[in-house]
């Protein structure tokens, strides 16, 4: 009788279908507008009262056990965000991502147990070189999620696009995806290669990993 009623009770979301979709036929999905304007700015704000307090630092390459400054490889800056001590806009962006997982576990069976997201900061003239997103002690990130908080009327002459190193028919392709505000990324963390190219105009975004066991 449960089953029953949870099925009763299960609404399908357009967006997240999207998201399962394009996972399904190409390793990636990008969804304009999964924040609005007006959320961005505020999840915007978040970032530069965080930036404030001086509790950014320079990223690193390795995981968190094992990691290493190199700045010829990347140049971003980064806050690890903690959801325990999230204030009401950064909590919105929890309970949004709370609930993809949810969706994502319940109709595609996916075993999301954790996550783990940052802010990041690429000031002018920084980029992340081809990389991807597991390590050889850690391959528990299952889906890198990117959700970018810049300015509305971002150009692409601003720079920091992300490109996706995709494999087609046996050729490799290039999908260069701008940052713009309100857009996210989602791939698959143990396929796809990618970098961000120089930034020419300060570059904020917030950068996670949905993690299985």
């Amino acid at each position: 009788m449960s089953h029953l009623f949870e099925a009763i009770d299960f609404v399908e979301n357009p967006i997240y279908e999207q998201i399962i979709s394009d996972l399904g036929s190409q390793q990636f999905s990008i969804i304009d507008g999964f924040l609005s304007l007006d959320e961005v700015e505020l999840l915007r704000q978040a970032l530069i009262d965080r930036h404030e307090e001086d509790t950014f630092k320079k990223a690193a390459i390795g995981n968190r056990v094992n990691e290493t400054i190199e700045k010829s490889i990347r140049g971003d800056l980064i806050l690890w965000m903690d959801e325990t001590k999230a204030t009401p806009s950064e909590m919105f962006f929890f309970n949004k991502i709370n609930d993809l997982v949810a969706y994502l576990n319940r109709t595609c069976f996916m075993g999301i147990l954790q996550k783990e997201f940052h802010y990041a900061i690429y000031p002018t003239n920084t980029f992340y070189k081809r990389h991807i997103d597991t390590f050889q002690n850690d391959d528990r990130r299952k889906l890198s999620f990117v959700c970018y908080l810049n300015e509305d009327g971002w150009l692409p002459e601003n720079g920091g696009e992300l490109v996706l190193y995709l494999n087609k028919n046996g050729q490799e392709v290039e999908k260069v995806i701008y940052p713009f505000p309100g857009r996210i990324v989602v791939f698959e963390s143990q396929i796809i290669e990618h970098e961000v190219r120089p930034v020419k105009t300060e570059r904020l975004s917030i950068t996670g990993w949905l993690k299985t066991r």
